[in-house]
């Protein structure tokens, strides 16, 4: 990205400069487009299953810009080794959730490929002064979550053919999820200041980016962070995805962990995960009211830390 022309043009009113979740083009005084796409490999093996945790984790970086996504196009590689029923199931999973999440799934592209990976491009639309962008938090707000973390962990141990079949159902449960329920109260309150969604980086990484996009330093409770069950056994084990250590390297020194804080927490917090849930910072003194609207919507949220001013590290982890 580094060596691409920096965007100039006005009506681009988030673009890649902060790692935001997607970018933002303005279309007139009333109307600004959102636009992303992602795809990956399958993290189940039920092809079903495989179509609707990609399609929940390709519309979500729309919900994590508070925007409503419309429209949707399939990115699809598929071996010659699957059959058209599992082809087709894939496809029927990300139509399934589309229709849930009331977006329109225009089409889409497919290449033959050794290893078959799937996701979408989604667009959305959202009024220019309604965005939310990781950009944004303030010192005095509050962190809340609005997912469990752990479903990379718990990918691997299901990989290794290790995760009981309760386990294996609450990550499939999570990881199915729609943002959207999280997006519709909190536009509704109207108090989030930043944004982002929980993915690949993990949730160190993603505050990371928003604490440096922010130029402030976010403090993160480890005992208030909710974690799948089976997660932290399952990093005892050594279990714990390569992207985990990766999301370490790429926070650095930029992050200030407490040593009580056990080494299977620490790699929960790190832990890449799927189609997660959003984080957003809101006032500090109407926090759990907040909260308190979003588990009335059934929304499984916690307050995870709060803002500060910038301090040595963008990071700090308690206990």
């Amino acid at each position: 990205m580094s060596k691409l022309p920096r965007i100039t043009d006005p009506r681009v009113l988030v673009g890649p400069e902060t790692a935001d979740d997607a970018g933002v083009f303005l279309i007139d005084e009333e109307k600004a487009l959102v636009q992303t796409v992602d795809f990956f490999s399958p993290i189940v093996d039920d092809p079903y299953l495989f179509g609707q945790i990609a399609a929940a984790n390709s519309l979500s970086d729309v919900y994590a810009m508070g925007a409503l996504p419309l429209t949707a196009l399939n990115i699809a590689c598929f071996p010659t080794c699957l059959t058209e029923e599992e082809m087709g199931e894939i496809l029927r999973g990300g139509s399934d959730k589309c229709q849930e999440a009331g977006v329109i799934l225009l089409g889409g592209h497919t290449v033959e490929n050794p290893e078959p990976k799937f996701g979408m491009a989604v667009t959305g639309i959202i009024s220019p002064d309604q965005v939310w962008t990781n950009g944004k938090a303030k010192p005095g707000d509050a962190l809340i979550i609005t997912k469990a973390i752990g479903t990379g962990i718990l990918a691997t141990a299901l990989k290794a053919g290790l995760l009981d079949q309760e386990h294996e159902r609450v990550m499939v449960d999570t990881m199915t999820m729609l943002n959207k329920r999280p997006t519709e109260v909190l536009r509704q309150i109207g108090k989030v200041h930043a944004c982002t969604d929980i993915t690949g980086f993990g949730l160190m990484g993603h505050l990371f980016e928003m604490a440096k996009a922010s130029s402030v330093t976010i403090v993160l409770d480890a005992s208030q962070v909710p974690i799948l069950p089976g997660t932290l056994e399952t990093a005892r084990m050594g279990l714990v995805p390569a992207g985990a250590y990766r999301n370490r390297e790429f926070v650095g020194e930029a992050v200030a962990i407490e040593d009580s804080i056990s080494l299977a927490v620490q790699d929960a917090l790190f832990d890449p995960q799927t189609s997660g849930g959003l984080v957003v910072t809101v006032p500090g003194l109407e926090a759990n009211n907040i909260l308190r609207q979003l588990r009335d919507a059934d929304v499984p949220a916690s307050i995870i830390g709060r803002v500060e001013r910038r301090g040595e590290h963008a990071l700090r982890v308690h206990p």
